[in-house]
């Protein structure tokens, strides 16, 4: 086995995951790290996964190119030097939802105050809701000390910028 990144980038429609996760199992791929989003009109989705050793990552990437639901798509596999492994800063510690009215530089500011307190953003998500008129970040952290202090100032950031945060613990 040998371990790559597979990223395809695509407009989005219904079955798409499943047809990249059928063709996936298909080959003997082992996902590992997998996400999908929708952005805009398009569809992302990334995952680390183990390949057979005897598939080579542009075959792989040349099957997943002539499924129907990639026509037009953009699809990359690549090898993955990094370690497949997340290690302690992976482990989520912490779900953060803010929302409200759209801030220029809200996401910015709400990173700023991570990484002060030498938090680890693990996944991160924001997406406007045109019909509620609403803005929502969801992050999900490790933060490995002074958490309350983390928090609270998180909160207190989010409050200046008159939105709501809620904080869920892990």
């Amino acid at each position: 086995m040998s371990t790559v990144l597979i990223s395809v980038f695509c407009p989005d429609r219904p079955g798409l995951v499943a047809a990249i996760t059928g063709r996936l199992f298909d080959i003997g791929a082992n996902l590992g790290d997998t996400s999908f989003a929708m952005l805009g009109s398009g569809g992302e989705f990334s995952s680390v996964c183990d390949i057979p050793a005897d598939l080579s990552p542009a075959e792989v990437e040349a099957d997943l190119g002539h499924l129907p639901e990639l026509a037009g798509a953009r699809v990359s596999v690549r090898g993955f030097e990094l370690d497949a492994s997340h290690g302690p800063l992976g482990r989520i510690t912490h779900r953060v939802v803010v929302s409200g009215g759209d801030r220029p530089g809200l996401v910015a500011r709400l990173s700023e105050v991570f990484g002060q307190f030498q938090a680890n953003i693990v996944r991160m998500d924001a997406q406007r809701i045109p019909e509620q008129g609403i803005y929502v970040t969801r992050f999900s952290v490790s933060i490995p000390a002074r958490v309350e202090a983390c928090l609270a100032t998180v909160n207190n950031t989010a409050g200046e910028l008159n939105l709501t945060c809620v904080v869920e613990a892990v």
